[in-house]
């Protein structure tokens, strides 16, 4: 089962045509990432300690179909793609509106920085096994890193 979370939409939500505005969605799948990590016991915290943070590299979105006005929404996180070491992945969201209709999917591209130094590195195994225990999708790869 891919992790899923349900969340009631804001009235800042929506844009003056009375549906949600196309950067909403954006946010409901970064916090739906944060709230993957705190729900498996590893929250902002556990970052700081670690001085880790991600990059996004890319974000990519997909609309299909619009959320009205008022309707809460349900975020589904699959892992897209992984480097061998996790220093680098793709998250797939699955954005649904209250009628469980397909309205967005989105993916990340991102990896890990030390926020001190400002270089990526490789997260510990800890990062690494809650991103590998999300539900991989159907055409889950592993991304080759260039040397």
């Amino acid at each position: 089962m891919p992790y899923t979370i349900q969340f009631l939409t804001k009235w800042s939500d929506f844009d003056a045509n009375r549906h949600m505005r196309h950067t909403a969605y954006n946010d409901y799948a970064a916090e739906a990432r944060l709230r993957y990590f705190k729900e498996k016991g590893f929250d902002l915290e556990n970052f700081q300690k670690l001085n880790l943070g991600p990059v996004l590299f890319s974000e990519n979105t997909i609309f299909r179909k619009e959320i009205k006005i008022g309707a809460d929404i349900k975020v589904k996180s699959f892992l897209a793609a992984i480097s061998k070491n996790g220093e680098r992945c793709k998250i797939y969201h699955q954005i649904f509106d209250e009628n469980d209709n397909l309205s967005a999917e989105i993916t990340v591209f991102l990896a890990w920085i030390d926020l001190t130094k400002r270089k990526l590195i490789t997260p510990p195994t800890e990062v690494y096994t809650l991103l590998t225990d999300l539900t991989k999708t159907p055409n889950f790869e592993i991304i080759k890193l260039k040397k």
